[in-house]
């Protein structure tokens, strides 16, 4: 039975020190820390963690609905979108994730977008 990428890549563990080094690139952009002002990072980075290791298999489920309801009151743009997949991207390379398993990754996120991104 083959592993699956959160097992491959540590569990939890590893994959909060990958969503805290997001947040840290998210914080300091123009075009998306402002979103984050005000925002309790602990909690949010332990739900993205948790978000992010569903996408790798882990033991975590996330609807579509229930990412649309939390963030249907951000007001995302489609830049602003794109400037996350950008910064996510650039810290999964410095993670030195395989390149299929970042291009798996950032597949489960843009398929997503029409659920974060506001209309």
């Amino acid at each position: 039975m083959s592993k699956s990428m959160f097992e491959r890549y540590g569990g939890f563990a590893s994959v909060s020190k990958v969503v805290m080094a997001f947040y840290e690139k998210a914080l300091d952009s123009d075009i998306i820390g402002h979103h984050f002002e005000n925002v309790e990072m602990r909690k949010l980075i332990d739900h993205q963690t948790k978000f992010v290791a569903s996408v790798m298999g882990g033991p975590v489920v996330y609807t579509d609905d229930a990412l649309q309801r939390l963030h249907a009151h951000l007001d995302i743009d489609q830049p602003q979108f794109n400037e996350m997949t950008v910064l996510l991207r650039e810290t999964l390379e410095d993670f030195e994730l395989e390149s299929a398993d970042i291009d798996e990754i950032m597949d489960h996120f843009h398929a997503r977008s029409r659920y974060i991104v506001s209309s």
